[in-house]
C-alpha cells in the first residue's frame, strides 16, 4: 500500500475555513502560485445543497457527507493527474477533514480570521450563494482545526496575494512543499 505521507505522493491541499475567510479567492491564487490544479470544492455541491444554502437553511452532516466523498475523489484524481491539487472546502467539522483525508496526502491550510473580519467581507461580496445569515451556523459548527497534526493555519488579514504566499512560506516550513 502507498504511503500517501511521503514527500513523494501526491499532495492535497485544502484551503479551510468558514463562509467568507476568502477560501476560494486564496485557494486560487495559491494554486497560481504553485502552478497546479485549482478546484473550488461548491462547484461539487448538488443542486439541492445549493438550493438549501440559497434558502438560508444550513446543510446538515447527511446533506454534506456525500459531497465531501465527491470532494475527496476528485481531489485525490487531479492531485495523481497534476501531482498537486488546491481545492477550497470548508471541512469546519474534524470528521469532515476525516473524509477528506481518505483522498491521500492532504494538509490543510485553514484560514484564520475573526467573525468581524468575514462578517464585513461578506457584506461587500457579490453574487455568492451562501447567505451572511448563515455565518453564524458556520462558525458554530466550526471545529477549530489548529494542532491537528496536517494543518497549518494563517492569518488572513491582509490581502488575499499575500495570504496565499504567507500560505505557502508556512507549507515550506511544515515540509509540505520544497522551495
Amino acid at each position: 500500500m502507498e504511503n500517501h505521507n511521503t514527500p513523494s505522493a501526491p499532495l492535497i491541499i485544502v484551503v479551510m475555513g468558514v463562509s467568507g475567510c476568502g477560501k476560494s479567492t486564496i485557494a486560487e491564487s495559491l494554486a497560481d502560485q504553485l502552478q497546479t490544479h485549482f478546484k473550488d470544492g461548491d462547484d461539487l455541491h448538488p443542486p439541492s445543497n445549493i438550493a438549501k444554502m440559497e434558502s438560508g437553511t444550513a446543510l446538515t452532516d447527511d446533506d454534506r457527507t456525500p459531497w465531501l466523498v465527491d470532494v475527496a475523489n476528485y481531489a485525490r484524481e487531479q492531485a495523481d493527474h497534476h501531482g498537486m491539487c488546491v481545492i477550497a472546502c470548508s471541512a469546519l467539522k474534524r470528521h469532515y477533514r476525516e473524509t477528506l483525508n481518505t483522498a491521500g496526502r492532504v494538509v490543510f491550510v485553514y484560514l484564520d480570521g475573526s467573525y468581524e473580519l468575514i462578517s464585513t467581507r461578506m457584506q461587500a461580496r457579490q453574487g455568492h450563494f451562501m447567505p451572511k445569515a448563515l455565518l453564524d451556523s458556520q462558525f458554530e459548527a466550526l471545529e477549530n482545526p489548529i494542532g491537528e497534526a496536517n494543518v497549518v493555519s494563517v492569518n488572513i488579514e491582509k490581502d488575499p496575494v499575500a495570504i496565499a504566499k504567507d500560505a505557502i512560506d508556512t507549507l515550506k516550513l511544515h515540509g509540505y512543499i520544497s522551495e
